[in-house]
Order: structure tokens, then C-alpha cells, then sequence
């Protein structure tokens, strides 16, 4: 019976064999090397961190799934990025926010975005269309097709998730 590999090997054979392949396949994705190399960095970590490695039979495959999320977190990122860039475009120059009030900001839409990550879809959809839309609750409803009580339900659980990732 052969030995059990420990994980750090398994870890690091599957870095040797697949990196290169990876970042070439981001790179393609994302339209930049550097970026790239980035993801390509956090999907090992993030099988570093949870992942039963021995049971893997289509490293490629789990590889690219794994990175697929990675780079839709990094576009979705870059979208809101853009859109305060533009947002503050917008404003005029006395009341543009510091360097610094910039970058917490930027932080904290960052915090935000993980945080409704983390939430089904339908759940941010209320989320959403309640703190960006303004729509009333009832309306919600009626806009996606679900009862008043679901969405009560819904909204409820992305205020708890705001409330466990508050400060």
C-alpha cells in the first residue's frame, strides 16, 4: 500500500504541474499578466487552506473552477472601483474626499461586496434593490415574483450578515 502523500507535497506537485497553465489561462481571462499571477497565487492558497488534495482526480478542472470565482470576485471589484471613480468624477472639487476618505471608502465597498457574497442570490437581490433601488419591501416582492414574508425573510438575513461583518 503506497504512503499517504502529506498535503504540503500533494500541494506543492500540483503547483509545479499546473501554475504556468493557470496563469496563462487567467491571464487570458483577465487581460493582465500581473493580475493574473495574483489569482493564480490566491487559488493555491485557498486550496492550501481547505481542501482534501488526495481526492482530486481533474486538478484542471477544480483549478479553473476555483479560479473562475476568483476572477469574477476580482471583475465585480474592479466594477465597483470604476463606478466610485466615476461617482467622484462627478463631483466638484470642494467637496471631493481626501486620498485617505478615498481609500476607506474603497475599503469599505470592498468589505460590503464580501459581505453580500457571501449571501444566496435572491438574499442580495432584495438587499440591493432595497438600499440602491429604495424600493419598499412590497415592491420587492412584486419585482421578483416572491411572497411579502420571503422577502421580509430574505432582507433579514442580509441585515444580520451586515450586522456580523460591522465593525
Amino acid at each position: 500500500m503506497p504512503a499517504v502523500r502529506p498535503h504540503h507535497e500533494l500541494l506543492g506537485s500540483l503547483y509545479r504541474d499546473h501554475r504556468s497553465w493557470l496563469q496563462g489561462w487567467l491571464s487570458g481571462r483577465v487581460g493582465c499578466r500581473e493580475t493574473a499571477a495574483d489569482l493564480t497565487q490566491d487559488t493555491f492558497v485557498r486550496l492550501a487552506a481547505d481542501r482534501d488534495l488526495q481526492a482530486l482526480r481533474e486538478p484542471r478542472a477544480f483549478l479553473t473552477t476555483v479560479a473562475r470565482g476568483l476572477a469574477a470576485n476580482w471583475f465585480r471589484r474592479q466594477s465597483l472601483e470604476r463606478a466610485y471613480l466615476q461617482q467622484l468624477a462627478s463631483l466638484p472639487e470642494p467637496v471631493l474626499p481626501s486620498l485617505e476618505e478615498q481609500a476607506l471608502v474603497r475599503e469599505a465597498l470592498q468589505q460590503i461586496d464580501a459581505m453580500l457574497d457571501t449571501l444566496p442570490r435572491v438574499a442580495r437581490q432584495v438587499f440591493l434593490l432595497a438600499q440602491f433601488e429604495g424600493l419598499k419591501q412590497d415592491a420587492i416582492a412584486v419585482r421578483l415574483g416572491l411572497s411579502l414574508s420571503t422577502v421580509k425573510r430574505h432582507f433579514k438575513r442580509a441585515l444580520v450578515q451586515c450586522l456580523l461583518h460591522a465593525p
